[in-house]
């Protein structure tokens, strides 16, 4: 099939070839609409392409040919059977660049340029040849809508729409060209910048079964089907690759793909997630970031520029595809992993996945899913650890995917876009050789702890068993670093914890005993607030327990380690936490040392935030703490004390002003003075760092009963009862108890009908 070299002037430049002279173009009724200028997705990514195509051309000198229009020229009108998109184009580029130029005359041939599809389309590209908007005319779309002759039921015509979203792209793209130098490429005849075949139909049979032939496919090429044949000629360099690739793509990698269609029967979706996958995987590889660009973008020069580089991405994509021909591949996976507990009784040799909801399946995950949320980037790790171990088995596998499970799991703020590099170099040394020695990305608190807990193994094997199911429990996800590794009371430690923690019944009264058996807590990073447990939220438990060292754990690890022991000697699990909690807080009340662990562990009302977190004065737990419902006080929040007075004192709704419960905080500072307020006077009560401050009612009726009050409890000048205190190591400590105290005090005020 041959056809004339030729550009859009060209057409109707003298030709001393046998070109059909054209004098003018007409788009026939048998064509569609111009669609180019569309501005759904698809479109909109034709045309930024199209036009990047055109500046390059035009700006950067790279000449470009558009491949074939076909068409029937006829008394010197050419009707384009194919072509009619990239020819409007070219029209509306031409009379861009001219009105820029200064170069809009009526004496240029190409501007007989007409749609016979719709009168209305005929009319427009006549009167838009002649228009001139102003050589700076900043939006030379909206200049064309505002002339007189452009008539208003013109934004009913799809074409004259499209090509007026064109003429805005054109403008967006070329605006900062210098349309002198541009308009002189474009019109050059004998060297264009832009260039097509002519194929006369003649060449080709009659039009309109050419036509007919051409359509008979149906729908258009999927962006798929584009990828795949711009991917295939950028990859031309690799020779024999090249073709083994077009083969494999229709072949058996498409049989591969067709095991996952759905009820539509369509597999390019899946070919394309895929490829996003390998791509990224490829760039992370190289050490470069993918970005958001488009995937044709980041791929085609990634694989297509000859070298080291390409050809290692291209060898890693054959295997990628070729790993899973003939494979049961579910099969493969489910002999690897499990997603719940259950599972792992059966086989208990498969490795648990946390917090997924697409299965086992990492491949078919990943080209049902990749590049969204439901497809994690713990996800992507596996599924490149799965596909390196395929490539060169080790006969390690479980055990390196374990310790890679777990690395994931720990690295949740390590699992960044610009960590990638790194975190991919990890996991190839994790599953190629089993090290840990030179972990770059990922969480190294946890990789350390890898190290100690393989040593620990290989001097006890017979607790692997026991090691690894404690790992795989929901709040745990492979760290250990809160339990001592001692193989004496290891076994029933780990028993233990999954008793406690099976069900959220006992967790307020772990809360206590911990706190009974020690200081547990530990600091957050802003270090004002500490981390404890929750009574009734998981989330709070696995912050505390990992994600840092067995350095900065030990005051927890020894805590939770007494509390294990407790439960593992008692018959009853509840019991023996009621125990510990009742044998500290008498032994605290006998020596009169009420610190705040003591009124913590005594008071449950003191532990109910459901974030387990509390924020106090300089970070020092005392006398002045906040309750956090959730991570930060911009949230609700209680005064633990508060919350403890109006329980012990028992007044019932109607007397406190926030009800029985105490009141609820939001915003502000730790520093800031927080109220209990009586119902009926206004009186209000709160805690300070050496007992209770009153606010005197401000209705004069009340005053006589609250100063009789005052008066009985030796309230002083500062409406102050002070909590008798002595100086201890830390601070001034309570010797008596001010929850009681407060307690007395309100059911007084309440009593005397404040």
């Amino acid at each position: 099939m041959s056809g004339f070299l030729t550009s859009y002037a060209g057409l109707f430049a003298p030709s001393a070839t046998d070109a059909p002279v054209v004098t003018s173009i007409e788009i026939p009724l048998i064509q569609r609409d111009y669609a180019q200028g569309r501005t759904d997705a698809r479109a909109s990514d034709i045309r930024e392409r199209f036009l990047d195509v055109l500046h390059e051309a035009l700006i950067g000198g790279n000449d470009v040919g558009l491949d074939f229009v076909y068409g029937d020229v006829e008394d010197g009108t050419l009707r384009p059977l194919d072509g009619q998109q990239r020819l409007t184009t070219l029209f509306l580029l031409h009379w861009y660049l001219a009105y820029r130029a200064g170069q809009l005359d009526n004496q240029h041939a190409w501007m007989r340029f007409s749609y016979a599809t719709r009168p209305t389309a005929r009319l427009f590209c006549e009167q838009l040849a002649t228009a001139k908007p102003p050589s700076d005319e900043p939006d030379p779309a909206a200049w064309i809508v505002d002339q007189p002759w452009y008539l208003y039921v013109w934004r009913n015509d799809p074409t004259i729409q499209a090509m007026l979203v064109m003429i805005a792209a054109i403008h967006g793209r070329f605006n900062g060209c210098d349309p002198h130098s541009a308009w002189q490429r474009l019109v050059d005849t004998d060297a264009p910048a832009i260039s097509f075949q002519l194929l006369p139909i003649d060449d080709m049979g009659s039009g309109e079964d050419l036509y007919i032939k051409m359509n008979s496919r149906g729908k258009p090429l999927t962006p798929f089907e584009n990828f795949k044949a711009r991917f295939e000629r950028s990859i031309a360099w690799s020779g024999d690759r090249s073709t083994e690739f077009d083969h494999r793509i229709d072949g058996p990698w498409s049989d591969i793909m067709w095991r996952l269609r759905g009820d539509d029967d369509i597999i390019d979706d899946k070919f394309l997630r895929y490829f996003a996958f390998i791509t990224d995987i490829s760039q992370w590889r190289a050490g470069q970031l993918p970005g958001s660009a488009r995937l044709e973008t980041r791929a085609l020069p990634l694989f297509g520029t000859d070298g080291p580089q390409a050809d290692r991405s291209l060898e890693f994509l054959f295997h990628a595809f070729d790993t899973w021909s003939g494979a049961d591949i579910a099969n493969e996976f489910e002999r690897l992993f499990a997603t719940n507990r259950a599972d792992l009784a059966r086989q208990p040799d498969r490795l648990l996945l946390f917090g997924t909801e697409t299965g086992t399946d990492l491949f078919g995950a990943c080209c049902r899913s990749y590049g969204s949320t439901r497809f994690t980037y713990r996800q992507t790790l596996l599924l490149y650890a799965v596909l390196l171990d395929r490539a060169d088995p080790s006969g390690h596998l479980p055990r390196r995917l374990r310790l890679l499970r777990n690395l994931i799991e720990a690295s949740e703020s390590e699992l960044r876009p610009h960590r990638l590099p790194a975190l991919l170099a990890d996991v190839e040394r994790i599953i190629r050789d089993g090290s840990l020695s030179e972990i770059n990305g990922f969480n190294k608190a946890q990789a350390d702890d890898e190290q100690a807990k393989s040593a620990f193994l290989m001097a006890h094997p017979d607790l692997e068993p026991i090691l690894f199911k404690l790992e795989d429990h929901a709040l745990l996800r492979g760290s250990l670093q809160a339990f001592h590794l001692d193989a004496s009371n290891f076994a029933q430690r780990a028993t233990a914890f999954e008793s406690l923690m099976a069900t959220s019944d006992a967790w307020s009264d772990l809360t206590s005993a911990l706190l009974a058996a020690g200081n547990y807590p530990r600091r957050r990073r802003n270090d004002r607030d500490l981390q404890f447990g929750s009574p009734s939220n998981s989330e709070p438990w696995r912050t505390l327990l990992t994600g840092t060292s067995r350095a900065h754990l030990l005051p927890t690890a020894d805590a939770l380690g007494k509390v294990l022991d407790a439960v593992a000697d008692g018959t009853v699990l509840r019991a023996s936490l009621w125990q510990m909690r009742d044998h500290y807080v008498n032994s605290t009340q006998a020596t009169g040392h009420f610190d705040w662990r003591y009124y913590l562990v005594r008071y449950s009302s003191m532990r109910e935030g459901a974030s387990g977190i509390y924020a106090s004065v300089g970070g020092n737990m005392g006398y002045r703490v906040c309750m956090l419902e959730k991570t930060q006080m911009n949230g609700r929040y209680r005064d633990p004390y508060l919350a403890a007075l109006a329980r012990e004192a028992d007044l019932g709704d109607a007397a406190l002003l926030d009800g029985a419960a105490g009141p609820v905080f939001t915003g502000g500072h730790i520093e800031n003075d927080r109220w209990l307020d009586l119902a009926r006077s206004g009186t209000a009560v709160r805690c300070a760092p050496d007992g209770w401050v009153l606010k005197r009612p401000e209705r004069e009726e009340f005053h006589e009963r609250f100063d009789a009050v005052c008066a009985e409890f030796g309230i002083d000048a500062q409406l102050k009862l002070a909590i008798p205190q002595e100086l201890r190591p830390g601070g001034r400590v309570d010797t008596s108890d001010r929850i009681q105290a407060g307690a007395r005090l309100v059911r007084a005020l309440t009593a005397a009908g404040l």
